[in-house]
């Protein structure tokens, strides 16, 4: 590419995130802090429009200044550039603004080979953030060229906690203590839990924001980066995860319902909506990976809202979103997830695992007022702690809070809201 015109864009997008609303603090900033200092590069994932560029702004803000090199390789002006433009754009920057040591490059996974330049600019003593939305391309690529010498942070929508500071409600230690303030933050909830957490969408409420990105994430990031010709069988697909949210689906199944040619074809299609960050799947606890394999598996969208405005399914399946919601925040937390099926076929919404062991058992449901939806739920988490030898559980409501005693067994009933902001 022409320097010319790459110092064109440079000095375009220079100003734009100079100039960018940093909006409400992410809770991620805390942990970029840590690795700042470190020789890594930092690789900060997720979908499209959950804020990486603004997180990258904070970061610049906080810690940089205008002490940097920023390039954005989603403009469109960038369709041709190649490995080799790299030396171009290093050589650009420097005449613009003399010697810097960071490098802020956003949605890099859209240039083949821009991990050989980073390795090679890391060499050289250069700090780099770079952001991306295809996990599978960013594990491929960092794997290759970048083995031990990058740090990861997963970006998600808004966090309870940061929806309650764009809504500018102060946290103290004894909200929740309050009536009048549980009322406030539980009226809050039942927003998020309704409206999700993208930024953008949150901040105009135009279902078209969430509309664009389901159709970018589609259509840009997988039929074109794919090459998929068969365009229906892939919406139709996304559609029915987006519909089912928290459920039960097989391979098998859907490729006879949604007439997909192969059991492969649901498979790579599961994969790609997954490696876009906008689905994601579990599978069932078991040390065996047969059963994990061929059972089947339980589906969740990274946002409410957005499954929503696709589905229009909210008010049918609060249940669901509640579950869903629980599961993003456990992701959010970096843990590791299943679902557990007891030997006579009871089901537990979320098993934790950590390492070779078991962290705990989470049941999710609206509510367990109903004396029938109480026993089961209880029977079921009861049941799993007996066969995973665990003594205590959790379940989730929308608003319930007691202490069961079930002989030796504890299973702690807290309202999904209290839940989060405990996190």
């Amino acid at each position: 590419m022409e320097k010319e015109l790459l110092k064109e864009i440079i000095l375009e997008q220079q100003e734009i995130i100079k100039n960018k609303e940093i909006g409400v603090e992410r809770e991620d900033l805390s942990k970029i802090k840590e690795y700042i200092l470190l020789p890594h590069a930092i690789v900060i994932s997720g979908m499209r429009r959950v804020g990486k560029s603004t997180l990258l702004a904070q970061i610049i803000n906080k810690f940089y200044k205008d002490n940097i090199y920023y390039f954005n390789f989603e403009d469109e002006r960038l369709l041709n550039f190649t490995p080799e433009d790299f030396n171009h754009l290093y050589e650009s920057f420097m005449e613009l603004f003399g010697q810097q040591k960071a490098f802020f490059l956003d949605e890099i996974q859209n240039v083949k080979g821009w991990e050989m330049f980073v390795g090679r600019m890391l060499d050289g003593g250069f700090k780099f953030f770079i952001t991306g939305s295809n996990a599978s391309l960013l594990s491929k690529e960092l794997g290759t060229r970048l083995t031990g010498r990058y740090l990861t942070c997963e970006l998600y929508p808004f966090s309870f906690k940061e929806f309650l500071r764009l809504k500018e409600y102060p946290l103290t230690s004894n909200t929740l203590s309050l009536t009048s303030k549980r009322a406030e933050v539980k009226a809050l909830f039942n927003e998020y839990l309704k409206e999700g957490g993208m930024p953008e969408y949150l901040k105009f409420r135009n279902l078209e924001i969430l509309k664009k990105v389901y159709d970018d994430i589609l259509y840009r990031d997988i039929v074109a980066r794919y090459d998929i010709k068969e365009t229906k069988s892939l919406r139709e697909l996304a559609l029915y995860f987006l519909s089912n949210l928290s459920t039960l689906f097989s391979y098998n199944k859907l490729k006879g319902s949604l007439g997909l040619g192969s059991v492969n074809t649901v498979k790579a299609y599961t994969e790609y909506l997954e490696n876009s960050f906008m689905v994601f799947v579990t599978n069932i606890f078991s040390y065996s990976l047969k059963q994990q394999f061929i059972a089947p598996k339980k589906v969740y969208c990274i946002d409410n809202k957005l499954a929503d405005c696709i589905s229009f399914r909210f008010s049918k399946d609060r249940g669901r979103f509640l579950e869903n919601l629980v599961v993003v925040e456990l992701r959010r937390r970096r843990k590791e997830l299943y679902y557990y099926k007891t030997k006579n076929g009871l089901e537990v919404d979320i098993l934790i695992r950590k390492g070779e062991g078991i962290e705990g058992l989470i049941q999710v449901t609206e509510g367990i007022s109903d004396a029938a939806v109480r026993q089961r739920e209880l029977k079921s988490l009861t049941t799993a702690m007996n066969e995973l030898g665990l003594g205590e559980g959790l379940l989730l409501t929308a608003d319930e809070e007691e202490e069961v005693m079930l002989g030796d067994k504890v299973i702690k009933v807290m309202p999904t809201y209290k839940w989060l902001l405990q996190g």
